[in-house]
């Protein structure tokens, strides 16, 4: 690879990224056709259900592509689903070369594409960015593989570890700087996740509040015997939202019939109590392959427990509140030796306003 193929691999990383937060399930993906050092188009894929990056990027040709290679961030689909194999699309054009970043695993692919680019005399190399492109699409590799969505548990604490004091308040830990880039997270995860608990005591709305028209995610409550109060902001403005109950074999089916009729999604669990592998599955099992976590510290320990959290984000506001009785962000029985602690990699700190943002990896255990 060279230092120009490398520059344009990097431009079409940057074109993927638009769609974060509007391709999922799908993974981001961009693509830029070049011949003799000039972009002849360029595009990425902007929506579940739109066109891919390739065949946008085709689109947007000043000129025929016929002999230009074209530099994408995945290899091309081969099979029709909700729009037809890029690979036809790229024979049909006359690229020459196309310069891949990632092998998709998904069964459907996996080599297929550029099995198939090859027998056709289209020369195929990989980029030899892997690291940079498996980061970029972590949450479609990992839902590809694994079945399960890509967890980030967010919380936010004061230095002494409290979500709130004893009394229960919590607005506001953080600042205005904090709280706007939840709420950009919030527009990047297809589903939002919180327990029963933190309803009953805060009756959050869970919606993106950025300017213009966001993506808004999925919000999802854990609650085992449906408990949410249909005079809640999250039943009440389930048909502006969408919401989803998931609830175990205990919840009174009147109950559920009362929340259906306002709008309410309701999921079942074969379980009494809800359970986070039951839990999981089903999201992914309905085409959310990530979950923001934002609580409390009962769901926050049984999604650890259960070795479902991929990554951490933690709110340090520099405030002291004390109490024995005021909760913390991870509570359960937890753990009795700090050898078995969850340890975090690959470590960030950012700053907003007075706020530290800490985030990291936890890797799956073996």
């Amino acid at each position: 690879m060279t230092t120009q193929d490398r520059e344009y691999m990097m431009r079409a990383m940057a074109l993927a990224a638009r769609g974060s937060g509007w391709v999922n399930p799908n993974p981001m993906v961009g693509a830029v056709i070049v011949r003799d050092g000039r972009i002849l188009g360029e595009g990425w894929h902007k929506r579940c259900g739109d066109w891919h990056a390739e065949r946008n990027a085709l689109l947007a040709c000043t000129e025929d592509p016929a002999g230009a290679t074209m530099y994408v961030t995945l290899e091309p689909c081969c099979h029709t689903g909700k729009t037809p194999p890029c690979t036809d699309a790229i024979l049909e054009s006359g690229i020459a070369r196309v310069v891949v970043g990632l092998r998709d695993p998904n069964p459907k692919v996996a080599g297929k594409g550029i099995r198939i680019l090859e027998e056709a005399g289209v020369t195929v190399e990989m980029a030899g960015m892997e690291d940079l492109l498996e980061e970029q699409n972590r949450v479609f590799l990992h839902y590809i593989t694994t079945g399960l969505p890509w967890v980030v548990f967010k919380t936010a604490t004061t230095l002494d570890g409290k979500i709130a004091t004893r009394t229960g308040n919590s607005r506001w830990i953080t600042g205005e700087s904090a709280r706007a880039q939840v709420h950009r997270m919030r527009a990047t995860y297809p589903a939002i996740l919180v327990g029963i608990g933190t309803v009953l005591a805060d009756d959050p709305m869970l919606d993106c509040r950025l300017e213009g028209n966001p993506r808004q995610p999925v919000r999802l409550v854990a609650d085992s015997a449906a408990r949410i109060p249909l005079e809640s902001r999250l039943v009440q403005t389930a048909t502006q939202f969408r919401t989803v109950v998931i609830h175990g074999t205990a919840a009174p089916q009147d109950r559920l019939e009362a929340l259906r009729e306002r709008g309410v999604e309701t999921w079942g669990l074969s379980t009494e109590r809800v359970e986070a592998l039951a839990l999981a599955q089903k999201v992914a099992a309905a085409g959310l392959d990530a979950i923001l976590l934002e609580g409390g510290g009962t769901l926050a320990a049984s999604f650890l427990q259960a070795d479902l959290v991929r990554e951490y984000c933690l709110f340090l506001a520099p405030k002291v509140v004390g109490g024995k009785q005021a909760p913390t962000s991870v509570e359960g029985l937890g753990l009795a030796h700090m050898a078995d602690a969850w340890q975090l990699e690959q470590i960030t700190v950012d700053r907003f306003g007075e706020d530290l943002c800490i985030r990291g990896r936890l890797p799956m255990k073996k």
